[in-house]
């Protein structure tokens, strides 16, 4: 992790559109598609979403968004780490940042959706370490068995 920053960003900047395509590709290659509940650019436009990107020397290696659900609750979404940058504890820091967002504006918890196949298992161990659990859905999500549902009350 070493001399990187985590700021606000831009989805529409061309390098950040380039990661957060390998983002959706890699969603809608190992989930069927009426459950990949990644933002596309619009939806990561919304006001209620605040998007951050991780860099170093300019080069973004990882982003991640936090939407705000209603004024006690938000949802961790478009976590990403590029390939080459896993295993830095960029992605633990992205979510540290967002969770610290969330406690910054008073919230009580934070949920995500993820994979339930083995493709995100690392995903669902990062979260597991920050202390996120399993839950059920929330939000306007319904059950499925492609999808992992966790919170982190704050």
């Amino acid at each position: 992790m070493r001399n990187g920053h985590i700021r606000a960003d831009d989805p529409r900047a061309a390098d950040v559109r380039r990661l957060l395509q390998r983002h959706l590709e890699f969603c809608r290659s190992n989930t069927p598609p009426e459950d990949v509940h990644a933002l596309d650019l619009d939806d990561l436009l919304d006001p209620a979403v605040t998007f951050v990107s991780y860099r170093r020397d300019g080069e973004v290696l990882a982003v991640g968004a936090l939407k705000q659900l209603n004024a006690s609750h938000a949802e961790l979404k478009s976590m990403h780490t590029a390939g080459a940058a896993r295993g830095q504890g960029i992605g633990r820091a992205m979510v540290d940042h967002l969770v610290g967002v969330a406690r910054d504006r008073g919230l009580d918890r934070v949920s995500l959706e993820t994979g339930s196949t083995p493709e995100f298992a690392a995903a669902r161990s990062l979260y597991a370490r920050a202390g996120f659990t399993d839950t059920g859905p929330f939000g306007d999500y319904r059950p499925s068995p492609n999808s992992t549902f966790m919170t982190l009350e704050l």
